[in-house]
């Protein structure tokens, strides 16, 4: 048995978790399954110098179980700079669980997952992400401390999408302020693609201060929505990375500055809620540039709604969560700044920053 595996064709599979080229010394990777309710779902912890790991659960219907894996690593990675560069005393985690949300989600299976999340006795703390609900939060805290984002009415903080939007907006303003010399929005053509939670609250934001909205999303339904509510023009092309605009706001899933856009994309700025936005990180950075495309870090303007799950965290309000969210602008513009005054990418400079303070509280708790 075991000499038919080391010659299987399959053996560039052998370090399924070291092996991936996402992998970042994480500190711990957590497989769940449960064949009465059909769970099947990876917790990444990647790392937790700062604190708890917090991060949100997103359930998608990856093609394989690679790919989910590769999304989690990704996630929880992203997680840990979004937090250390907003200045939370939290590690980065995340969980996906495999499945169709519309048709495969049901209470047993949240709560099956809750208790996956409760075993961890508090290094990994879950929230709302892609294909959850708060009304799914309130189900896992039934089982779990170790939840946010659940509903105001229960003691929490709320659905976090309103906060993220917000905070990519004032990220994008102050891309804006840098790259045009105003952060005055009223004009600009913005290309915002995915219109859930987030996507559509950042129509409304823009949309309120007269820019030019386009808007595309897989989902055909949502799209005639969210026109018909804000007056969004709703793309109607085959390529809409070629389409000429001032501001590109990815609000879908990650990856989508990649090979086959970066050098075709017609926009100066690049200011989004969608995590892990460049496809290969140091490359794609570097191109965006060398092109003079203005990048918000992903992580550091999409950080509101870490900023409003850890409000639960700590006890304080609604003031404080949007004080800490406008302070997302002036971040981006030190940010912009640092990173040519040190010819680097603007997203080296984000992560400088980011790991910087991970490693000073490294070597505090150290001592």
């Amino acid at each position: 048995m075991i000499s038919d595996i080391i010659n299987s064709k399959d053996i560039k599979k052998v370090d399924p978790v070291f092996g991936q080229l996402s992998f970042d010394n994480h500190e711990q990777v957590v497989f769940c399954n449960d064949k009465d309710t059909g769970l099947k779902a990876i917790i990444g912890i990647h790392n937790t110098v700062l604190g708890p790991a917090l991060g949100g659960t997103r359930m998608w219907q990856y093609n394989n179980e690679w790919e989910a894996l590769n999304d989690v690593l990704r996630l929880s990675r992203g997680m840990t700079f979004k937090a250390a560069i907003t200045g939370l005393n939290l590690g980065g985690g995340k969980a996906v669980i495999i499945g169709d949300a519309k048709t495969q989600k049901t209470p047993e299976l949240m709560k099956r997952f809750g208790e996956f999340v409760h075993s961890l006795s508090g290094k990994y703390i879950t929230a709302e992400d892609v294909g959850m609900e708060t009304s799914d939060m309130d189900l896992v805290r039934e089982v779990t401390p170790y939840v946010t984002g659940i509903s105001e009415s229960k003691g929490g903080a709320g659905n976090p999408s309103p906060i993220t939007a917000y905070g990519v907006y004032m990220g994008m303003k102050a891309a804006a302020k840098y790259k045009f010399g105003s952060d005055i929005l009223e004009g600009k053509k913005v290309v915002v693609q995915g219109i859930g939670h987030v996507g559509e609250t950042l129509v409304e934001h823009l949309t309120n201060e007269g820019a030019k909205v386009l808007i595309t999303d897989i989902n055909e339904e949502r799209l005639q929505a969210v026109s018909s509510k804000y007056g969004a023009e709703i793309y109607k092309g085959h390529d809409i990375y070629s389409e000429s605009m001032d501001i590109y706001a990815p609000c879908a899933l990650g990856a989508t500055v990649n090979d086959d856009t970066v050098y075709k994309l017609k926009a100066e700025v690049i200011a989004g809620a969608a995590n892990n936005q460049l496809a290969i990180e140091d490359k794609h950075g570097a191109i965006l540039q060398q092109r003079g495309i203005v990048y918000a870090p992903d992580f550091l303007i999409n950080a509101g709604g870490i900023i409003n799950v850890y409000a639960e965290l700590e006890g304080y309000g609604r003031q404080e969560i949007n004080r800490k969210t406008e302070n997302i602008y002036n971040t981006t513009l030190e940010i912009l700044e640092n990173a040519t005054a040190n010819s680097i990418t603007t997203n080296q400079a984000a992560l400088n920053i980011a790991r910087e303070r991970i490693a000073t509280r490294k070597k505090e708790n150290s001592k």
